[in-house]
């Protein structure tokens, strides 16, 4: 309907422009709004007042001038002027309910409006170090990454979802001694885990798993892997905790030249039985992705050369105190960046820009990365990069996931001490956890209340939705039961003349939902869906329970179940692009 009305003002303003009432250039941007309030009609636009004075003429005078151009339609029963110039537009009877028609003919489609219009998008989320188990925290990146791909398809884009595996760099490292060190443990060897390696029980398990697939094939002893060596140091501060990463780096080196060639099959092992306990997390949580890009391809595959090849070519690159730099700050980042070391060692920056750069040549229109809060000072650095290396900045975007805090629990992956994805899943519900993480901006922190999501009451979001669908099909069940049939059309042409309590509202709630998705596809913004359909559920169960459904009228009763269906199946194409299930029972 909106766009019935955005193209009847069109031909109007052509008309003016046509009879020189408007001048010929004139292109105004039309925009209309529905109305708070029913005696000021469905809908009203102010391009009258917005466009006075690129006219130069007075709003109601424009105002007057359009509403005689426009060209008559049977959806549009009366056009009024209001105010100093607001143009009010009244619905026919018939057309206040074709939204209910067009859902129950094809909801997807209704759901769908395409404003992508095809455009290519990379988007990129979770990329959880494989160094352990997802926490909560990557459980909301999950959540909001998933439920924006689906949005995102169902808006027109081609969307191609990818997750990035860190197993390149120092972290990896860091995973493969703490394993290693519990390798050695397992075989009996009395060891001192370095205090900055990874400490959980998931290390331990890991390395009594690598024990029993290779045996003692890569037992040292420990005095080995130790001798010569600085001892661990104590205590805490910056400048203890910088002598601790050195020793963890000593350490890092010895087991890389004790075990050679076999250094590769510990770490690959840490590695693989990390990133198999993520797939499976998200295997469960309902987050699959379409692709798996492995950092250390880059390195090995040449890339990461190539993309410094190129900003070499371009200018942007060059050498001081023996390291590479990139000149990131003529391109709106705060300062230069390295992507060289002196030692020769290529830095995580050099590797994300050339990962970034290989997602452009993949011919993707548009990259969202999907990051930690934490990283919003990397911005700035990838956006200049991508700039310096194509030109092509303004198409990398990123969405920063806030914190999680829990209403028990804490995190700290270092500490041994944090709550994981699987736990929380197991606590609150696949369902619950995936919805309450999307219920708030991803730029807002979230206090996840697990209490809350566990409880079956009408304060919980998730149930209060899956319970109004549920509903609905409870009644049609009841209508099976009593004998009754349902007739879909007698009950679209019933409509019109129903006067029941809160249906006006209840159908602007589900006209209005094709302007949901679209508005949170353009703001990257899935939360905004949860509180149409709360909103939507709530007009529904206040409707049921202002009227009675099976009543012995079938006029009446086809007509209220008709609109019961219509809004069961925006509420299944919401839930379902956030990835929650929509229950029959509950």
């Amino acid at each position: 309907m909106k766009h019935l009305l955005e193209s009847l003002l069109a031909s109007a303003v052509a008309t003016l422009r046509a009879d020189g009432v408007l001048p010929a250039d004139f292109a105004p941007v039309i925009q209309f709004d529905r109305t708070r309030d029913k005696a000021h009609g469905d809908w009203a636009t102010n391009l009258a007042l917005a466009s006075a004075k690129a006219a130069g003429r007075k709003p109601r005078d424009i105002a007057e001038a359009l509403v005689a151009a426009l060209p008559a339609d049977a959806a549009v029963s009366k056009v009024e002027i209001a105010g100093p110039g607001f143009i009010n537009f009244f619905l026919s009877a018939d057309s206040r309910f074709a939204a209910v028609q067009q859902i129950l003919a094809d909801a997807a489609a209704f759901s769908s409006p395409d404003i992508g219009q095809g455009e290519k998008v990379l988007l990129e989320y979770v990329s959880a170090n494989p160094t352990g188990p997802m926490h909560v925290g990557h459980g909301r990146g999950a959540a909001y990454g998933s439920a924006l791909a689906n949005l995102l398809r169902a808006t027109g884009h081609a969307v191609t979802t990818e997750y990035y595996i860190n197993d390149a760099g120092r972290q990896a490292d860091v995973l493969a001694v703490s394993v290693y060190a519990r390798y050695l443990e397992a075989c009996g060897e009395t060891v001192q885990v370095p205090s900055r390696a990874y400490p959980a029980d998931y290390v331990k398990t890991c390395a009594e798993a690598l024990l029993a697939r290779d045996g003692r094939a890569y037992f040292r002893p420990w005095a080995e892997v130790v001798a010569g060596l600085p001892e661990d140091p104590e205590g805490d501060g910056d400048e203890i905790k910088a002598r601790k990463e050195t020793y963890l780096d000593a350490i890092i080196s010895r087991v890389r030249d004790l075990l050679g060639a076999d250094y590769r099959k510990v770490q690959d092992f840490g590695l693989d039985t990390q990133l198999a306990d993520i797939r499976a997390t998200l295997d469960a949580f309902n987050v699959s992705f379409d692709a798996w890009f492995s950092e250390r391809t880059l390195a090995e595959g040449g890339a990461i050369d190539k993309a410094i090849t190129r900003l070499r070519e371009r200018g942007h690159v060059y050498e001081q105190d023996g390291a590479i730099w990139l000149r990131t700050s003529a391109l709106g980042d705060e300062k230069d960046r390295v992507l060289v070391r002196d030692n020769g060692i290529h830095t995580y920056f050099a590797a994300d820009v050339a990962y970034h750069l290989d997602k452009l040549d993949r011919g993707f229109d548009a990259l969202i990365d999907v990051w930690g809060a934490d990283h919003h000072g990397y911005i700035a650095r990838v956006r200049a990069a991508i700039e310096a290396l194509t030109g092509q900045g303004d198409r990398f975007h990123v969405a920063l996931i806030q914190f999680v805090t829990l209403s028990s629990g804490r995190m700290g992956k270092r500490s041994g001490n944090f709550v994981t994805l699987k736990q929380l899943i197991e606590e609150a519900g696949n369902d619950a956890t995936r919805f309450f993480y999307l219920t708030r901006s991803p730029e807002q922190h979230l206090e996840f209340d697990i209490d809350l999501a566990r409880s079956q009451t009408a304060d919980n979001p998730v149930y209060y939705l899956q319970y109004a669908h549920a509903r609905i099909s409870s009644i049609f069940r009841e209508l099976d039961t009593r004998g009754w049939q349902f007739d879909q059309e007698a009950g679209l042409a019933a409509l019109p003349a129903l006067g029941d309590s809160g249906i006006e509202e209840l159908v602007k709630r589900l006209s209005a939902w094709p302007e949901a998705v679209a508005n949170a596809a353009r703001n990257r913004a899935p939360h905004q869906l949860t509180h149409a359909l709360r909103e939507l559920a709530q007009e529904f169960h206040g409707y049921y329970n202002g009227n009675k459904m099976l009543v012995d009228d079938a006029g009446e009763r086809n007509a209220r179940l008709t609109l019961s269906l219509a809004a069961q199946k925006v509420l299944a194409n919401g839930l379902g692009l956030l990835g929650v299930a929509a229950p029959d029972r509950m």
